[in-house]
């Protein structure tokens, strides 16, 4: 599955925390026939991935900035409309 897909960077930041690393990447992914959809995903936080979901190239870049400055304490959780949260 992951070979038909294509993936698009847009924004890869690393946050260093008292627990560790907490890393956010935001991509464009495609199928090989199919339309682009927009993720920011984040890895190493609260023990579980979480990810969002965005419509368009712009809303995926500023989501990005959201997403951070959530992390960093300077801005309120994204909208949980689109969050998705990865139960392992």
């Amino acid at each position: 599955m992951l070979d038909q897909l294509t993936l698009y960077p847009i924004a890869d930041d690393v946050l260093l925390a008292p627990g560790g690393k907490v890393v956010v990447r935001t991509y464009g992914v495609a199928p090989a026939d199919g339309a682009v959809s927009y993720r920011t995903w984040i890895t190493g936080i609260r023990d579980q991935p979480r990810y969002w979901h965005w419509g368009r190239y712009e809303d995926a870049e500023s989501g990005h900035r959201r997403v951070l400055e959530w992390l960093t304490g300077r801005g309120p959780q994204p909208d949980t409309l689109h969050a998705k949260q990865t139960l392992g």
